[in-house]
């Protein structure tokens, strides 16, 4: 171990050198500003870029790519937090009290435990990398398809019974995302679903354009609905900084988050949804104020905000160790390894350790340089969101429908931004969470390939996924999930039940 640190050392003082700073720095600084941007998420970015640095040595190149990725994940959470429009699919669970958090004018708070939650995230998450990167990586490859499968379904039980008050409307709503997710070309049979003769439908709807359309669109459209009784968003009041309290409340999440991010960033199964999303949930769980959630909790920023920055860091594991990519943003960035005649993998430590540590210690550095750039701006954020609500609506139009169109660059995006856009508003009016819509859109395919999968190792035999040890026990989670909120649920009707009854006998 005190070789990985000597070698880290060693990494410091190449990543320190002026040009590789500069190429971090503005890595940082793209990224961010990318990251605010609807549709144009990290694997964009680093793709549109990527023939840019062609001309660039490979330290150096790489070092800008890995700031660009880092940064757009620090970017992604300022428009979900006081816009309610995600730049990314990774920051979707962050808008669920995030942006409650900005209508109750603590957008500030909300921004700067964001921005330092994904700080601490991303350096433990780097140090993790150095340290335990290769023997991580070889845990991963311990998650089949049974153990991805049994992942998801331990999602959708946090879904339906964490988020939301009415577990049927909360079931409902992701029955209505998992039939979006099955929309485009059966990957089993090659036969269309659901695309109406719409040829554009083929591939699927993007996860992007159903965020867009359910948290901007149908969100903006029930403010208009509701007129002068909406909620109208507070000036951040008082410090910008966090308070003590927030301190108190945040550091345990920013930890359980990076707990939970760093290793599921890790796995095959990829992306930073599944473990944002599950951080959620344990912080509602964990919480010592379960009456702020749904209205601005604190922990229900910081947590899944660690939890997607530090699986950004775990995405490097298999990549740097194995070769093996687990998100967009990872085969981009094996292309970027390929385009220099680099093969990641077990011996690229020991062929390009220049490389490697140097990239490894930019990293460090360029989540120093992300915190100092985001927190002085956490006020000029802020007040972005008392502008008069008809300029934001209109503003959060445009720029979700541009976002939209720059996807595929496709009509039939924006027809199915503004349908969609008005089911959501339909389901706000009945009050119905969104939420699970997206996520259902988001985890339905990949549960569907992971079952399918397993089951053909399996021979059609259902009952080896749950002999599996590691499926076995996320379904035994799951199962534990669903009894224990139940068993909630009827703790909570019980004492007004004894307290009805002897009135009711009374005379």
């Amino acid at each position: 171990m005190s070789g990985t640190w000597h070698e880290l050392a060693g990494g410091f003082a190449i990543a320190l050198s002026p040009l590789h700073l500069g190429f971090a720095l503005l890595g940082a600084l793209l990224g961010t500003a990318v990251g605010v941007l609807p549709g144009i998420g990290p694997a964009m970015t680093v793709a549109l870029l990527l023939p840019a640095t062609f001309g660039v040595e490979p330290t150096s190149g790489l070092i800008l790519l890995a700031g660009i990725y880092y940064g757009a994940m620090y970017g992604g959470s300022t428009t979900s937090i006081l816009f309610n429009v995600p730049g990314e699919s990774a920051t979707i669970v962050t808008a669920i009290e995030g942006h409650k958090m900005a209508k109750a004018g603590r957008g500030g708070v909300a921004l700067a435990t964001s921005a330092i939650g994904s700080f601490v995230a991303g350096i433990v998450g780097t140090l993790l990398i150095a340290g335990l990167g290769p023997r991580l990586a070889n845990f991963a490859l311990a998650f089949g398809p049974a153990e991805q499968f049994a992942l998801i379904v331990l999602a959708f039980t946090v879904i339906t019974n964490v988020l939301g008050e009415d577990r049927i409307r909360g079931l409902a709503s992701l029955c209505a995302g998992l039939l979006l997710g099955l929309v485009g070309i059966d990957a089993q049979t090659g036969a269309a679903r659901l695309t109406f003769g719409v040829p554009q439908l083929l591939d699927g709807l993007d996860v992007v354009l159903i965020a867009a359309a359910f948290f901007a669109v149908g969100e903006t459209l029930y403010l208009a609905w509701l007129g002068e009784h909406a909620p109208v968003a507070v000036a951040s009041r008082g410090s910008m900084r966090m308070s003590r309290s927030d301190w108190k409340r945040s550091w345990p999440a920013w930890l359980r988050g990076t707990a939970i991010g760093f290793p599921m960033g890790a796995l095959p199964a990829g992306g930073a949804e599944l473990p944002t999303l599950i951080s959620f949930g344990v912080e509602r769980r964990l919480t010592r104020f379960p009456e702020e959630f749904g209205h601005g909790a604190i922990e229900g920023v910081a947590g899944p905000e660690a939890a997607n920055n530090a699986s950004a860091a775990g995405t490097l594991v298999p990549l740097l160790a194995l070769g093996v990519p687990t998100t967009a943003t990872a085969a981009v960035l094996l292309a970027a390894f390929q385009q220099y005649g680099l093969q990641p993998g077990p011996l690229l430590f020991q062929r390009e350790p220049q490389l490697v540590w140097g990239l490894l210690a930019s990293l460090l550095i360029g989540n120093a340089m992300l915190l100092v750039l985001n927190l002085p701006l956490v006020g000029l954020w802020a007040r972005m969101a008392t502008v008069r609500p008809a300029l934001l609506h209109g503003g959060i139009l445009v720029l979700a429908t541009v976002g939209t169109y720059a996807l595929h660059r496709s009509p039939v995006d924006l027809v199915l931004l503004f349908t969609l856009g008005g089911l959501a508003f339909v389901m706000r009016v009945h009050d119905f969470p969104v939420v699970p819509v997206v996520i259902g859109a988001l985890l339905g395919p990949l549960a569907e390939q992971h079952l399918v999968r397993a089951l053909a190792i399996a021979e059609g035999r259902w009952e080896l996924l749950v002999l599996r040890p590691i499926a076995g026990t996320l379904f035994a989670l799951a199962a534990l999930t669903v009894l224990f909120s139940g068993w909630r649920a009827l703790r909570r009707r019980m004492p007004a039940k004894l307290t009805a009854e002897p009135g009711a006998d009374a005379p």
